[in-house]
């Protein structure tokens, strides 16, 4: 026989179900009331699977059952975006990429940096709160994008963001949320929960922003398609008005006509 005690059972990455062939460790000893020899487990892996991954395969199942990820409930971004949210690392490279990208491609946008830490026991929770945090302040503030990232790492590394928590964070936000985890490669359920996955974090400020430059450029073929429309316009409507004058000729010239018909 064998148990598992809550304090342990709650440090697993995964949820141990009926058929599944684990790895148990721990401690053996006799069970006094029956004098019975059983295994006290310790720790419990997946026997075949990593334990993060099974979790991962896990909880994406049960958020897309209950239709966490389902594309019609996807928030568009806005196309002109006056602030930009960024929830991330303060001192790693996608916090600098991602400044970087948005200075260069649309610096009329307000960028606003809530730090967290994104590895670790603690960071899920951490993450899951800024989310909140961001969404709960985005009309006083003119936040209409947040971005969460954070550059590669292993699944282990990448954890915090295949969290409960954290997805369902991402998905009650009232504006739209870009998850920018990882190297292209990667998968979270974080990249599921979001309304738009970006490859990388510079990628996610290539996404949220236009280039001010072919902006401008569009703008530019825009006013000379309009000078062309108005000037063609004035020339069609002086014409008319020519071909109305030879027409409605002075009528007293048409009075003095009938008078000698």
């Amino acid at each position: 026989d064998a148990v598992m005690w809550r304090s342990a059972a709650g440090r697993l990455k995964f949820t141990p179900t009926d058929g599944l062939e684990v790895v148990a460790e721990g401690r053996v000893d006799v069970y006094d009331s029956r004098g019975q020899l059983q295994l006290y487990v310790e720790r419990m892996t997946p026997r075949g699977a990593g334990s993060l991954e099974l979790a991962f395969r896990q909880l994406k199942e049960k958020l897309q059952a209950e239709g966490l990820f389902d594309p019609a409930a996807k928030k568009k971004l806005p196309r002109f975006p006056r602030g930009v949210g960024v929830i991330t690392s303060p001192t790693g490279a996608a916090v600098r990429d991602i400044a970087r990208t948005l200075r260069r491609r649309w610096p009329a946008a307000r960028v606003y940096l809530l730090p967290t830490i994104v590895q670790g026991e603690a960071a899920a929770g951490q993450i899951a709160e800024c989310v909140r945090a961001m969404d709960a302040a985005a009309r006083r503030l003119g936040i209409d994008t947040i971005i969460v990232a954070r550059g590669g790492g292993s699944l282990e590394d990448l954890a915090p963001f295949n969290d409960e928590r954290v997805a369902r964070a991402i998905v009650e936000s009232r504006i739209p949320v870009v998850s920018a985890v990882g190297h292209e490669i990667d998968f979270t359920i974080a990249d599921f929960a979001a309304d738009l996955r970006a490859p990388t974090p510079s990628a996610a400020a290539e996404l949220v922003v236009p280039v001010r430059g072919e902006l401008r450029d569009t703008l530019g073929r825009m006013r000379l398609r309009l000078e062309s429309h108005h000037r063609r316009l004035r020339e069609h409507l002086a014409d008319r008005l020519a071909s109305l004058q030879e027409r409605l000729r002075d009528p007293r010239r048409k009075i003095a006509e009938l008078r000698m018909a």
